[in-house]
């Protein structure tokens, strides 16, 4: 067994892309339009597995939107995605400065969350071990949820 990809459903795919693309930096791999399913697919993967997501069709995150509108709740019911990242503290500041909310700040240098425009929980961890303690994470509450 290997792992592909998971599946989300957005209902922006601008918004999406901005989020998953622009403040995330994951790459699009290859877009689906099914014109008769009245879907489209929009395949990314995270840097890191660019080569491999080409090569291999995985390890990927699939967006789906489908064409007719749809209400898919809060998200909450989906779990999360999580990602490593070379640095937990850069990674959440460029997020914060694309005007992404940081739901659970780095507090103790290893984990975080953010959520998408769509509500899906975004799980971010360091790489190896955690950082030392670092303001202004340290001190930073929670909000709202993840």
């Amino acid at each position: 067994m290997r792992y592909l990809h998971t599946m989300v459903r957005v209902t922006d795919i601008a918004a999406s892309l901005r989020f998953y693309c622009g403040a995330l930096g994951m790459k699009e791999i290859r877009r689906i339009e099914n014109e008769k399913g009245r879907f489209t697919l929009i395949f990314l993967a995270a840097p890191e597995d660019e080569e491999r997501a080409l090569r291999e069709k995985a390890p990927m995150l699939e967006l789906t939107y489908n064409w007719d509108a749809e209400d898919y709740g809060s998200g909450r019911n989906f779990g999360h995605l999580a990602f490593v990242v070379d640095d937990i503290y850069v990674t959440c500041a460029k997020l914060q400065d694309a005007g992404v909310t940081i739901n659970r700040p780095p507090r103790d240098g290893y984990m975080a969350f953010v959520r998408s425009p769509d509500l899906i929980s975004i799980e971010l961890l360091q790489k190896g071990e955690a950082l030392p303690p670092q303001e202004p994470w340290a001190s930073m509450s929670n909000t709202g949820s993840w």
